[in-house]
């Protein structure tokens, strides 16, 4: 059973910071790539992070500059660094795992999210 645990959530002024960690837990063998998803109500679920294994990331122009992704592997943890934080960014934050489990399988996990609002 694997299970993967969003925190760091909550309600931030605009041009303001939030870190967002995900613990991914259970039986697992290894971890290829950790992504942040998020959900706007009324709005199709979008990438907004992606560090694979090696260390390299990617983002969506519409969070470069502003957002970081790491990891650290010794604790199957990812994080996101949130700077600069706009009403735009208000949404349900997803946590995502490509990793291979106690089965010898290779699966995609995902946490329940946590809740970003940014608002005055």
């Amino acid at each position: 059973q694997v299970q993967l645990v969003e925190s760091g959530g909550g309600v931030v002024q605009p041009g303001g910071s939030l870190r967002l960690s995900c613990v991914a837990s259970g039986s697992i063998l290894s971890i290829n790539t950790m992504s942040w998803y998020r959900q706007a109500p009324g709005k199709q679920r979008e990438l907004v992070a992606k560090i694979y294994g090696s260390g390299s990331t990617n983002y969506p122009d519409s969070v470069k500059g502003r957002f970081t992704i790491s990891r650290d592997n010794a604790k199957n943890t990812v994080y996101l660094q949130m700077n600069s934080l706009t009403p735009e960014d208000t949404a349900v934050y997803v946590c995502n795992a490509n990793l291979l489990n106690g089965r010898m399988s290779w699966r995609e996990y995902w946490g329940q999210g946590t809740q970003v609002t940014v608002s005055s």
